[in-house]
C-alpha cells in the first residue's frame, strides 16, 4: 500500500466514524464538537503512522 493510500483510507476511516457519530442521536453536541476536533487533529497524522508502519516492516 503506499502512502497516498493509506492516506486516502485513513481519511475516509476517520470521516466515517464522525458520521457515525452524527447520525447517534445521544451523543451530546459539545461532545461531539470535541471529538470532531480530535479526528481533524488525527487526520494529520496519516504520513507519521504510514511512517511509523514503514520502519516497523523493515
Amino acid at each position: 500500500m503506499t502512502e497516498e493510500e493509506f492516506s486516502t483510507k485513513y481519511k475516509e476511516g476517520l470521516d466515517a466514524l464522525l458520521g457515525a457519530m452524527a447520525e447517534e442521536p445521544e451523543i451530546d453536541v459539545k461532545k461531539f464538537y470535541s471529538m470532531a476536533c480530535i479526528l481533524e487533529n488525527l487526520s494529520f497524522f496519516g504520513p507519521v503512522l504510514y511512517g511509523l508502519m514503514q520502519t516497523e516492516k523493515k
